[in-house]
């Protein structure tokens, strides 16, 4: 709506003049901006403005405020749920890899980390695979089963346990940056090795005391002609 003023004193309520004449309903010619600054409101202060009589200003109220405005975080009320294992997996399950540098092969569960990510060992003795941690989405679970009642896993055997060290891209020196392509190599820890080797050593026995499942964990997994993976029993 249009703002009226009075003109005169004389004749209050008589001549009355719009600062904002109206150029359709609802639509004034002048914009609000323009309004505020004939109004001269930028001379007033408001009262919620005027600190009160005998108050202080907080020494930690800021000066300025943001010209945009600051989204605050939203607030998540989901927790973290541990990953639920598949039924059909267990301890001494052997599955079959479906992606990775691995991918093919049949390894033997051990069990699940505190991350959801399932603990498998080929063993590397058997088939090359390493201790290493896998998705249970990208694993077929067979009904072929290692009997691991004795097996005790270290408790030292958690994601940190599989975790690489960060290293700078920039690291090294100009003259080792300029070779071609050569690179060297780090060796491989003596401790990991020798976990490896305990590992491997009770899986290895387990194993032999099932016939042909040696030979069935080194064979490589793949589906020749006409063959389709919903239609197999693993």
């Amino acid at each position: 709506m249009s703002t009226v003023v009075v003109t005169s004193t004389e004749n209050q309520g008589l001549v009355l003049e719009s600062r904002n004449s109206d150029v359709s309903p609802y639509i004034g010619k002048l914009s609000r901006s323009k309004v505020y600054a004939k109004k001269g409101l930028y001379k007033r202060q408001p009262k919620s403005a005027q600190p009160a009589e005998g108050a202080d200003k907080k020494a930690d109220e800021p000066a300025y405020y943001p010209g945009d405005d600051v989204r605050a975080p939203k607030i998540s009320r989901k927790s973290n749920k541990p990953t639920k294992l598949r039924q059909t997996i267990t301890p001494g399950t052997v599955v079959i890899l479906l992606a990775g540098r691995f991918r093919g092969k049949r390894v033997v569960t051990l069990g699940q980390l505190p991350s959801g990510l399932l603990l498998v060992t080929g063993p590397f003795k058997i088939n090359g695979v390493p201790l290493r941690r896998v998705n249970q989405a990208y694993v077929i679970a067979t009904s072929t089963k290692v009997d691991l009642a004795s097996f005790q896993l270290d408790s030292k055997f958690n994601d940190a346990y599989f975790s690489k060290e960060k290293t700078s891209k920039r690291s090294g020196t100009e003259g080792e940056f300029f070779k071609d392509g050569e690179k060297e190599k780090k060796a491989f820890p003596a401790e990991k090795a020798a976990d490896q080797k305990s590992v491997d050593k009770q899986v290895i026995a387990a194993v032999a005391g099932v016939p042909n499942l040696n030979k069935y964990l080194s064979a490589t997994f793949g589906l020749s002609k006409g063959q389709f993976p919903h239609l197999l029993k693993f």
